[in-house]
């Protein structure tokens, strides 16, 4: 996002940032007076950044802190303006404002079709009911099914599409609450005390005895343990995100079955409980997905607060569909023949099935390649790119003219 110089009528320089872009939390200031222009930004910044306001070379004005709507208030009477307030952003990253959650309404389940496959990704009927149910019931939706069939993908075409942030957690085996939901910084709470300990004579003065001095200490102690200490993870990011995120909990069966029991909480109320803070509350209810590779059985607790969505391998035809969209360059024949060729190998006994990533890569191989045809020597020799093991590649080639000729045969070549 660029932050254009602009000047306020009255004042002799335009109004910059002291410090580099960040992070930021503007309020929107509408000031049609004295010749203006009718919309008139004015970023009112957090507490680590300041504006300052300056006429005739002398601050006129200076904010800090962590800003509301009523900061905005006290702008317009200190430069002599009444400004009008209109509805503030949210805090957002550097780059264009995002919407809100909840400001993107699905009216059907075509619509959410259609929608998806506009970014890209060609989506059944039952997976766009599921991701209509979910946006609107604010359910979280539990995602299974081999890998590489589009279950991550289908998170982030969904935050492209409401477009909110994604937030990802990554699980694995050994993740625990300091990784996923927050830490305490710990050298800051060192150093702190370190530069304000010689404040503590100051902080006791006065104090008559061990029980009032411990008295004075406790009334402090909190400090150390407030949000300037705390090191937040995705699902504290995830909470506290003021217009609301896409929230990826990525391959959850590898995870231990403590982790899925803490995660419990945040699934069915979306709030997690931090013994020196509280209860923290989402600010915006997240749209959560799970997925699962079903390398383990998951609790009948987590599945009964999620919607299942189970996404299969596809069929020769909505294969086609998807290489239409993700290799639009390959020739229709060709594409008709790899699809055939693809469906054929699974119906093998493989250790692994070539996955829908996987024939998107060997059709971009057999473009880079500027094939026109399936030639069993060609197929040979890019084989690697759709199987993944020896014996896999071994048990295929024993079949791989047949395949060969009946995938051009199914594409009537």
């Amino acid at each position: 996002m660029k932050v254009r110089r602009f000047t306020v009528a009255g004042l002799q320089q335009p109004i910059i940032p002291r410090r580099p872009l960040r992070r930021y939390a503007p309020c929107y200031i509408r000031a049609p007076v004295f010749g203006m222009p009718a919309c008139t930004g004015l970023l009112l910044w957090r507490a680590s950044l300041q504006w300052i306001f300056r006429g005739n070379n002398q601050p006129m004005l200076r904010i800090a802190g962590n800003p509301r709507v009523s900061d905005a208030h006290r702008v317009g009477p200190a430069l002599g303006y009444n400004f009008k307030v209109a509805s503030p952003f949210r805090r957002a990253k550097i780059g264009p404002l995002m919407k809100e959650l909840r400001e993107t309404h699905f009216s059907s389940i075509d619509e959410v079709a259609s929608a998806f496959e506009r970014q890209g990704y060609i989506c059944g009927e039952r997976i766009a009911t599921c991701v209509y149910l979910a946006h609107n019931l604010e359910k979280p939706v539990l995602v299974e099914g081999p890998a590489g069939v589009g279950k991550t993908e289908l998170a982030k075409t969904c935050a492209t599409l409401l477009d909110v942030p994604l937030v990802r957690l990554q699980c694995y085996e050994g993740l625990d609450e300091a990784k996923a939901l927050y830490e305490w910084k710990y050298a800051k709470q060192l150093l702190y005390t370190q530069l304000l300990k010689d404040k503590l004579g100051e902080l006791l003065e006065g104090a008559q005895g061990l029980r009032e001095s411990m008295e004075k200490i406790h009334a402090h102690e909190d400090l150390f343990y407030s949000e300037h200490f705390l090191e937040p993870r995705p699902l504290y990011r995830a909470l506290h995100e003021p217009g609301g995120c896409v929230l990826l909990i990525d391959e959850i069966d590898k995870s231990d079955q403590e982790f899925e029991a803490f995660l419990l909480e945040v699934l069915s109320d979306f709030q997690v409980s931090i013994p020196e803070l509280g209860t923290i509350a989402a600010r915006v209810k997240p749209m959560v997905f799970l997925t699962s590779n079903n390398s383990r059985e998951l609790g009948d607790a987590l599945k009964r607060r999620c919607l299942h969505l189970h996404i299969p391998y596809p069929d020769a035809a909505l294969e086609r569909r998807i290489l239409a969209t993700r290799v639009p360059e390959l020739d229709a024949r060709l594409r008709r023949q790899v699809a055939a060729f693809v469906e054929q190998l699974r119906s093998l006994d493989l250790k692994k099935v070539p996955s829908i990533s996987e024939t998107i890569d060997w059709a971009r191989t057999l473009l880079l390649l500027h094939a026109n045809d399936l030639e069993p020597g060609m197929v040979k020799n890019t084989l690697n790119t759709l199987l993944k093991f020896e014996t896999d590649i071994e048990a295929a080639g024993e079949q791989l003219r047949g395949f060969v000729d009946k995938a051009r045969q199914a594409a009537g070549s």
